[in-house]
């Protein structure tokens, strides 16, 4: 009975053996191989983006690129290490296959976005650091990525847009141009002189430094409201500039408004008591 036993702890012992001098030793070394590779490729891609970045290459392009480059690196590392450990790669790629035409009439939308990813990054109508409008969305451009775009409202909430409706929709790029045209509309009561209210808007508008003067500032008496006359001002500056210059001009129109005794309109109510006696 006890020699049966030994023989059998003897048995089990010999095939662990023989298991960690063939099996086992090539799990270990596709392990530390996976986790060694993996080190190398993450090093390459960043040293890669470096010096793309040393180059002044496209931030957008540049960042997209090495990402491909390391997961599809690191995909490639896993099917080699699969068949360095003797499984059967045809198999696998098949059952890959059959997962992912299941996983794909699932993910239909998900699948739009990838395309839209590819879209935006061929097409480019906007680049990492660039101001956008789209989809009720409107801030700066922070990652741009396959699947969704990162994007940092002006009171820093991160919003993630899925690139399906990004690639379907209307995009507006204020940061397309190096020029901006700043609109606004100045509003004077009734009774107001016109001519003296356009001298007194050009003038302000020539006195800031980062107005154009060519092309000249635009002012004309647009409108007549329930309560107010109606002025356009439309000036140009450059792009980094315009929220200075916007303010400016509202906070420098009030002040000469005051000072030359023209009324700036506001909502009230006139009531006339009738006494019949």
């Amino acid at each position: 009975m006890s020699t049966n036993l030994l023989v059998t702890w003897t048995e089990i012992l010999d095939t662990v053996i023989n298991w960690m001098t063939s099996s086992g030793i090539k799990i270990v070394i596709a392990v530390l191989l996976l986790v060694v590779s993996f080190i190398i490729i993450n090093a390459i891609t960043k040293g890669i983006y470096k010096r793309l970045q040393k180059r002044n290459a496209d931030v957008t392009l540049s960042r997209v690129g090495t990402n491909a480059l390391r997961i599809m690196l690191k995909i490639l590392v896993l099917v080699c290490l699969i068949g360095y450990l003797g499984i059967e790669t045809a198999s696998i790629s098949a059952v890959i296959a059959s997962i992912g035409v299941g996983i794909s009439l699932a993910v239909q939308g998900t699948l739009a976005n990838f395309a839209g990813g590819v879209i935006l990054i061929i097409m480019r109508p906007f680049k990492i650091g660039d101001y956008i409008t789209s989809n009720g969305v409107e801030g700066t451009v922070e990652d741009i990525k396959l699947f969704y775009t990162h994007v940092v409202t002006n009171d820093n909430k991160a919003v993630v847009i899925p690139n399906g409706a990004l690639a379907n929709n209307v995009i507006v790029n204020a940061s397309a141009k190096d020029t901006r045209r700043v609109d606004l509309v100045m509003q004077v009561a009734y009774g107001s002189d016109i001519m003296l209210v356009k001298e007194i808007i050009k003038k302000v508008c020539s006195a800031n430094e980062l107005v154009f003067k060519d092309p000249a500032p635009f002012v004309e008496f647009s409108n007549m409201n329930e309560s107010s006359l109606d002025f356009t001002v439309r000036v140009w500056c450059n792009r980094p500039d315009y929220w200075t210059v916007n303010f400016a001009l509202i906070e420098n129109i009030k002040k000469a408004f005051d000072e030359n005794g023209i009324e700036v309109p506001f909502k009230q109510v006139d009531v006339h008591i009738k006494n019949d006696k």
